[in-house]
């Protein structure tokens, strides 16, 4: 069986400050350390003794983890597992990159956002050139905010062309900006899937990928079909936690976040993402 897994465990850090992030530069306390590197081993451990399953692994968590180093050897770790298809990782591209040479950089995907407002565009390039040179797929991409289009439009023009660069739709509080018809023209030359994320996507009672052939699992090992439905389904330190994986409808009202819509069978995303679901790179 496949399986695709959506990891996220205590950490909840960043060295970043973002003024819309309740995790900005927030500093790991030891009890937090501890708990994450537990939680983290745990995970580890079950995914080497599952190896009747193809994963695909995915960290997202809240806050940065590329630069701690107890991720960095999860990611080199897991790139080597026979059974494991791909690991990847939500990140801002902050950290030394050097790691990924003991990593089979084959099986390992970033997907990478750049702040305007925390660094140069100079060294984000930098960066994503270091992961050319290293053969790491990844995508970049950046919040669709009026007063970025500038810089967003310099981003685009300093990455080669076969780096997708996505753009989310800027949100004001629990709205998405109204965006005119010239801006939405402007945003879609730079990212031809721009309009999928302006959209709040009627979901509940809707089939979904999530629970059946992707779930999220928390540092405590439980099972949940996505980051934005709280029930839990089962845990995977319980011999029988495959009876979690069924198909299930959503009971959202809607969804509205690309790592939760991209799994709506109506949608057909999977067509246009294929192998790069997980890493957000689709097939252009």
């Amino acid at each position: 069986m496949k399986l695709s897994v959506l990891y996220r465990g205590a950490l909840e850090t960043c060295n970043y400050d973002c003024s819309y992030c309740p995790f900005a530069k927030r500093t790991e306390t030891p009890e937090k350390r501890l708990q994450d590197t537990e939680s983290l081993q745990k995970f580890l451990n079950w995914v080497k003794q599952e190896t009747a399953v193809q994963f695909s692994i995915f960290f997202t968590p809240w806050g940065e983890a590329l630069p701690i180093a107890r991720y960095q050897r999860a990611i080199t770790e897991l790139s080597h597992l026979p059974h494991v298809e791909k690991v990847a990782m939500q990140t801002n591209l902050s950290a030394r990159l050097d790691f990924l040479q003991d990593a089979d950089r084959s099986r390992v995907a970033l997907w990478c956002t750049y702040h305007p407002s925390q660094v140069s565009r100079a060294r984000f390039v930098q960066q994503c050139q270091t992961l050319l040179e290293q053969e790491v797929r990844f995508s970049v991409g950046v919040v669709g905010k009026p007063s970025h289009f500038e810089e967003i439009q310099r981003l685009r023009q300093d990455l080669p062309e076969q780096v997708y660069l996505w753009v989310n739709a800027y949100q004001r509080g629990a709205q998405i900006y109204p965006y005119s018809p010239e801006q939405r023209e402007f945003l879609k030359a730079l990212d031809p899937f721009f309009e999928h994320n302006t959209v709040r996507y009627a979901s509940r009672g809707k089939a979904c990928f999530a629970g059946e052939t992707v779930i999220t699992i928390d540092e405590h090992g439980d099972i949940r079909r996505c980051h934005f439905v709280d029930q839990v389904l089962g845990n995977i330190h319980d011999p029988d936690w495959k009876s979690a994986l069924q198909p299930r409808l959503c009971s959202r009202g809607f969804c509205d976040c690309h790592i939760g819509y991209v799994h709506l069978k109506e949608l057909e995303l999977y067509s246009v993402y294929q192998d790069g679901v997980l890493e957000r790179i689709p097939v252009l």
